[in-house]
C-alpha cells in the first residue's frame, strides 16, 4: 500500500492509479483501502484527519444512495486547500440512466448542495463544505461547430444527449461556512470542445 500518497482514487473499481491511494468497496487486484463509500455515516473510511490533497471520483458518485455522508467523510479527511475532481454523465444524457447501477443524475447545479450555504433553508445535517470551482461540460465539437458558449448552454439546458461528460472541480472549505444564502457562489462553467 502506498502509505506516502496524499491522493485518493475513490471508488477506484479496476482504475488503479500509480502513485494514489486507490479506495474501493471490493479488495480487487491494486486496491489499497477496502471501505464502503455509500456507507461512510456508519463506517468511516479508515484515513486519519487532514490527510489527502487531492480526489479523484471518476464515474462514481452517480453510483451512490447516499453522496452527503461520502462529501462529509472526504472533507474530514481534506487537507486544507483540498481539490476533489468528479467526473460524472450530465443528467439529461442517456449515459445517466441507462446503466441500471445509476441511482442519481447530476447536473451542472447539483455540486452547490456539497457546500454550506445551500443549506439556509433547512438543515438536513450535512456537515461538509465544498466550494465549486469550476465545472466542465463536454460536448462534441461536430454538433456545436460555429455556436456561441450561451447557444451551447441553451442547447443543454432544453435538450437530451448534448453533454458527453461532465467534470467538476471542488475545492474544501475549512472551518465550514454559516448556511447563508448570501454566501452562495456560483462555479465557472466551461464548455469543452471533444471530437
Amino acid at each position: 500500500m502506498n502509505t506516502s500518497s496524499r491522493k485518493l482514487n475513490v471508488g477506484c473499481g479496476r482504475n488503479i492509479l500509480q502513485g494514489w491511494l486507490n479506495l474501493d468497496h471490493k479488495a480487487l487486484n491494486g486496491v489499497d483501502i477496502v471501505s464502503d463509500i455509500d456507507n461512510c455515516e456508519h463506517a468511516p473510511i479508515p484515513l486519519p484527519d487532514n490527510c489527502i490533497d487531492e480526489f479523484l471520483l471518476s464515474h462514481v458518485i452517480e453510483h451512490l444512495h447516499h453522496p452527503l455522508p461520502l462529501m462529509q467523510e472526504l472533507h474530514r479527511i481534506a487537507s486544507d486547500n483540498a481539490i476533489a475532481l468528479i467526473r460524472t454523465p450530465y443528467g439529461s444524457s442517456d449515459d445517466a440512466f441507462e446503466d441500471p447501477t445509476h441511482v442519481r443524475q447530476y447536473f451542472h447545479g447539483s455540486f452547490g448542495y456539497f457546500s454550506q450555504p445551500f443549506y439556509w433553508r433547512a438543515d438536513y445535517g450535512y456537515r461538509g463544505d465544498w466550494q465549486v470551482e469550476m465545472i466542465q461540460l463536454v460536448v462534441r465539437a461536430a454538433e456545436n461547430q460555429g455556436l456561441t458558449p450561451e447557444q451551447i448552454m441553451a442547447r443543454i439546458k432544453t435538450q437530451r444527449n448534448q453533454v458527453i461528460e461532465m467534470i467538476a472541480q471542488l475545492k474544501v472549505v475549512k472551518p465550514i461556512r454559516e448556511p447563508l444564502a448570501e454566501l452562495q457562489q456560483g462555479p465557472k462553467i466551461e464548455i469543452v470542445m471533444s471530437e
